[in-house]
């Protein structure tokens, strides 16, 4: 069995610019076939535009409001809101109010430096 405390995680920045944790992946457990993580932006903050070419995301909003861009279509999202992110397509997130906007994001396969991609 592997259980992970988010507390006890080291945040990084990411290729798209958003500090993570990572809660569960390949580099801290058994893990083969998905991640999870904590991501945070500052309000004002966005991660780089960008896409994977294998990774299918899902974000889900634990606090704080924001614009989530999908392939040129925008949206507001806030507390308990899921985003579905296929794999190709292009997508950024903006945090939006006086708050950090914090989200956790899974990934199938887990999430890599090498598949994610700018303009």
């Amino acid at each position: 069995m592997t259980v992970n405390q988010i507390a006890e995680q080291e945040p990084f920045t990411t290729a798209d610019g958003s500090t993570i944790r990572s809660i569960l992946d390949c580099t801290n457990a058994p893990v083969e076939n998905q991640s999870l993580a904590e991501a945070s932006l500052k309000p004002g903050g966005c991660t780089d535009r960008h896409y994977h070419k294998k990774s299918e995301e899902i974000y889900f909003i634990l606090e704080g409001t924001g614009t989530m861009e999908l392939d040129g279509k925008k949206r507001s999202v806030a507390t308990g809101d899921a985003i579905l992110i296929p794999p190709g397509e292009w997508h950024q997130i903006t945090a939006e109010g006086t708050t950090d906007l914090r989200f956790l994001c899974c990934c199938a396969p887990p999430y890599s430096h090498e598949d994610t991609y700018f303009d």
